[in-house]
């Protein structure tokens, strides 16, 4: 590592980072205090499994790996077709069982679509930055995105699939796309959104929608988990219940609590300080992940951090905005906080990505 490697990258992400793990490692102790520390230890191991991964992705410039790109996004695609042929694991087709290992090809596809996204707009910018705007290249822009965004719909992990659209819709804005074609994506959101909650959506994702809106519609059922939820967060007020205290996580009302409602556990022993701190924390690794992208030496780099900066907006949004219940609960794991393998060595590969973004900065590629 050269001097200009250590001066221009931004440790403030990977402290950020650090600090969000050990969060959720006192999270996870406290919840699985009562099943022998399962997934504590698991995630311990990923842990030590996404280190090395990341500082790999650090070290590999992102421009090499860009060039694989292609491969690596067929590759995707394969696997979010075969995984449609897999059993349902709680309504969704959306993991492969190998042995001891269990892996979702949603989360990594995350990184191999941006990376060729990023790659794909790149290559169209040649001539000219408004070569995008034309509509020939710009369905070549959204096919790339909505096939693997359709395969994992038909899973169906909704969630998940929002997170590709939100980052697309991110690394667009930043390519500089016409704003006509944003006014006409309001008013096609706003005219397919009903269509497709009245004669597409299948009845569970409706009944998510409906107990979102009213919870107390089916409290023993589907609202039962949003209910418990707010209850746990209610429960700690300021400063929380204490450690190793929680009555809802503890006396089992709260599920699941090592993953998608971590948040709550965390609001219930802790309080409302320690919610707000983990906040500030992310807001903190955001802006930062946004001033990587401002930064970044050239487009494609500035793409690809912009691309992750969706995804991770996307996942902590939704996570905290589901455990208070302003959003629909969509499965949708707390970043580094939440137990799970897959999502944590995708997340540690996107930090890494980050990282290595910034080593290589020198200039705002922000579209003005």
């Amino acid at each position: 590592m050269n001097k200009r490697f250590l001066k221009n990258t931004d440790w403030s992400i990977l402290i950020c980072v650090i600090i969000l793990i050990i969060i959720g490692l006192i999270a996870l102790y406290s919840a699985t205090i009562n099943s022998e520390l399962y997934e504590f230890k698991r995630q311990c191991t990923w842990i030590l499994i996404s280190i090395p991964v990341m500082v790999i992705t650090i070290l590999i410039d992102y421009n090499i790996i860009a060039r694989f790109s292609p491969y690596l996004y067929g590759l995707s695609i394969i696997l979010l077709i075969a995984v449609l042929f897999t059993p349902a694991i709680n309504g969704a087709s959306s993991w492969f069982n190998i042995g001891f290992f269990a892996f979702q090809p949603a989360e990594f596809s995350k990184i191999f679509v941006i990376i060729f996204l990023s790659s794909v707009i790149v290559r169209i910018q040649k001539k000219s930055r408004k070569e995008i705007n034309k509509l020939s290249k710009l369905s070549i822009i959204l096919g790339v995105t909505f096939l693997p965004v359709l395969l994992i719909a038909i899973q169906p992990d909704y969630g998940t699939a929002i997170a590709y659209i939100i980052s697309l819709v991110l690394i667009l804005y930043v390519a500089g796309i016409d704003k006509k074609y944003i006014i006409i994506s309001f008013i096609v959101l706003a005219i397919t959104i009903p269509l497709m909650y009245f004669f597409i959506l299948p009845e569970h994702a409706k009944s998510r929608i409906d107990v979102y809106l009213n919870p107390n519609l089916d409290p023993r059922g589907a609202g039962y988990n949003i209910i418990q939820s707010k209850i746990a967060i209610g429960a700690g007020k300021l400063f929380g219940m204490g450690w190793l205290n929680g009555t809802q996580t503890h006396l089992g009302f709260l599920y699941p609590k090592t993953t998608d409602f971590i948040f709550s556990m965390i609001g219930e022993e802790f309080g409302f300080i320690a919610c707000g701190l983990i906040i500030v924390v992310y807001v903190i690794l955001i802006t930062k992940s946004i001033n990587v992208a401002k930064t970044a030496k050239d487009d494609l780099g500035s793409y690809i951090a912009i691309g992750i900066v969706g995804i991770l907006l996307f996942h902590v949004i939704e996570n905290i905005g589901m455990t208070i219940g302003l959003l629909p609960i969509t499965g949708i794991p707390l970043p580094f906080i939440s137990y799970g393998g897959t999502s944590f060595i995708t997340n540690f590969i996107l930090i890494g990505l980050l990282l290595n973004i910034s080593s290589k900065r020198h200039k705002n590629m922000f579209i003005e």
